[in-house]
């Protein structure tokens, strides 16, 4: 500051961002907007008292020679503060450098890093090397004249060698971004960082669902215009920013933005056609983006295509024809539609025909051969369009009918039918729309061999009553059997191929056995054996129902005949469950009076068969009688119901 310039106080003020000097009085308040300095002139060496005036620079770099630094201010014997506060970012390492004639001492945050302090007759100039911590932090710098000339000047500026600076820059704050669908332009702002030795900021894009970030731009500016692919899907930014050393700070609070998509599906491809007698189905394979599809179709290849329709949400890539006419070749082609309705270009055109006519029947139906091993038949296409063939059999006797084959060629050997049941074979020619012909039919048997095995044994009645257990079965087929197996285990199903649960032998489809208590828990399994030794495969593995004897089903008095002092009586047999004792006899209740019990009968007689006739009574007098059947166990029947009779001696039994 030259005094012979400004004989009033000077202040400088930042206005639009231009300093600016401004006059004031010495004792006025003044405002240094950071990083501009506020300086303070007093006429001492001690900085005390009121400062004689305060102003702003913008830089500490003054030569005053031989004057006074303003007015009111001795030129010697003076001294000079000037003072800043700003922020230094992330911080990091800086160079001091002053030079003065006389005193100037440096401090950061009141810790002195310069020290200069003395009466000289030349400048002094010290450099030194301070590390800043991050963040703000405030400047003094004292310059004392006491005699002769005046001159100091004082910069810091930041090392940006990389070895020597280390420190990362801070990230970018107050990111925004803001996207306009009409131009397709994401907007993206965010707020000047605080380094002093800031280069530039580069910034970064990913799609969401990505961790791999791709740098967009290098700039200098604290704004970017990006225009993002217009797929409609959402894209993140992340500002960093980086040093004279080539440091780079950690990535910004990332901005997302959703873009207008734009971009249509590909094209359907790999469409094929299924023809039948009733419509052409279409399938494809899904397109990546593809919401949905739409089918077009039209009489020629080169024709007009309209739109059939839409696939429903659960088939979206397949539609079916229902509409196609019969036996004429139509064509087909697909586009796919995204979410935003984009629109792929139409496919490659297919073709398919409805086919409603039946192929021609197969020719010269004939068994090849019959025998032990099974039926083979053979026939003659005749000319037809078939693709493949139906087998059906049925037995001769009767029975559904089963399609047991569908061979391409013209001959089945058949190998699953029962040794010695007749069948009755139908084979049918079938076309690629699934058109069936007529049936011609022929009748083929597999002979009974030594090597033929029975069928397998239907077990069915498996029952524990008392300790008598009783296991029956069925055997059907046309294997003679010789014997039957018949095996148990505790688990199921039981395992017949192991000789260590054969249980017993019978030649019966029956078997009856006397078991423990500690046996009801097995399983049963029977296999049949022909006279060759060849095994049947395994029945049903059944575990047997237990439960308690009980006593025996009651019988009726189905005949009443009085005689001549005697009643003769007749009853029906009783019938008795699987596994249930037998009946081993009855026993008849008699009374003179109606009501006969068991309690208060006046006569009982045991019978071993299904009559009895009771002799000695007296002619007139009415006998009530009522029978009791009894089981192997011991238990016996409630009672019949109650008839009476009165013998006559003009009465004969029949």
């Amino acid at each position: 500051m030259n005094p012979a310039r400004l004989a009033t106080a000077v202040v400088l003020a930042t206005t639009g961002g231009l300093l600016t000097a401004v006059t004031a009085p010495a004792s006025a308040a003044t405002t240094c907007a950071s990083p501009v300095y506020q300086r303070q002139i007093f006429a001492n060496t001690t900085f005390s008292g009121t400062p004689k005036q305060t102003g702003c620079d913008a830089a500490v770099s003054e030569n005053w020679g031989t004057g006074a630094p303003a007015a009111g201010v001795p030129s010697n014997n003076f001294g000079v503060r000037w003072t800043v506060t700003r922020d230094f970012g992330s911080g990091g390492p800086f160079s001091f450098t002053a030079s003065a004639q006389d005193g100037v001492r440096v401090h950061v945050d009141g810790v002195r890093k310069i020290d200069l302090w003395r009466n000289v007759s030349s400048t002094v100039t010290k450099t030194v090397n301070v590390t800043i911590p991050s963040g703000k932090h405030t400047l003094r710098i004292d310059y004392v004249n006491w005699t002769g000339t005046a001159n100091v000047k004082f910069t810091y500026t930041p090392r940006t060698s990389a070895t020597v600076d280390k420190v990362k820059p801070l990230a970018p704050t107050e990111v925004g971004a803001i996207y306009e669908p009409a131009t397709n332009r994401a907007v993206l702002a965010w707020a000047k960082n605080k380094e002093m030795d800031l280069a530039g900021y580069h910034v970064y894009r990913r799609p969401a669902g990505s961790s791999t970030w791709t740098k967009l731009v290098t700039t200098t500016a604290n704004t970017h215009t990006d225009r993002p692919p217009t797929d409609g899907r959402t894209y993140w930014y992340e500002i960093r920013a980086f040093d004279k050393a080539g440091n780079v700070s950690a990535g910004s609070a990332d901005r997302g933005i959703t873009s207008d998509d734009r971009v249509a599906p590909a094209a359907p491809t790999g469409i094929t056609v299924a023809s039948t007698s009733a419509a052409n189905t279409l399938s494809w394979p899904a397109v990546p983006t593809a919401t949905r599809y739409e089918v077009f179709r039209a009489d020629t290849l080169d024709g007009t295509y309209t739109r059939l329709g839409t696939p429903s949400p659960t088939h979206y890539t397949s539609y079916t024809d229902h509409s196609a006419p019969a036996d004429v070749p139509v064509f087909y082609k697909v586009r796919a539609l995204d979410a935003a309705e984009n629109a792929s270009p139409l496919s490659r055109a297919v073709v398919g025909t409805r086919d409603t006519v039946a192929p021609g029947a197969p020719q010269n139906l004939q068994t090849a051969a019959q025998d032990e091993a099974g039926v083979t038949l053979t026939w003659l296409s005749g000319g037809s369009d078939a693709v493949r063939y139906h087998v059906y059999r049925t037995p001769s006797s009767g029975g559904a009918t089963t399609r047991i084959a569908t061979p391409t060629g013209l001959s089945y050997r058949d190998t699953t039918g029962d040794p010695g049941q007749p069948y009755l074979y139908f084979v049918a020619a079938v076309d690629a729309a699934g058109n069936e012909s007529s049936r011609p039919s022929t009748t083929a048997t597999r002979t009974v061999g030594p090597s033929s095995a029975p069928k397998a044994p239907g077990l069915g009645v498996a029952r524990i009553v008392g300790d008598r257990m009783v296991l029956d079965w069925s055997q059907s087929g046309h294997v003679p059997v010789a014997r039957y197996i018949v095996y148990r285990s505790r688990t199921a199903p039981v395992d017949t191929s192991n000789p260590d649960l054969a249980y017993a032998g019978t030649t019966d489809t029956s078997y009856t056995s006397t078991v423990t208590a500690s046996e009801h828990d097995y399983f049963y399994s029977v296999v049949a054996v022909s006279a060759y030794g060849v095994r049947s495969l395994p029945s049903n593995s059944v575990q047997p129902v237990v439960s308690e004897v009980q006593p025996p089903q009651p019988t009726q008095v189905q005949e009443v005949t009085p005689g001549d002092g005697q009643v003769q009586l007749v009853w029906g047999s009783v019938p008795i469950g699987p596994g249930e004792p037998e009946i081993t006899g009855y026993r008849v209740y008699r009374s003179t009076t109606p009501g006969v019990t068991k309690a208060d009968a006046e006569a009982v007689f045991t019978v071993a068969g299904d009559r009895y006739t009771d002799t000695g009574l007296t002619n007139g007098t009415t006998y009530y009688y009522a029978v009791a059947s009894v089981n192997a166990a011991g238990l016996e029947s409630t009672l019949s119901p109650e008839v009476s009779a009165t013998p006559d001696a003009l009465a004969a039994p029949n």
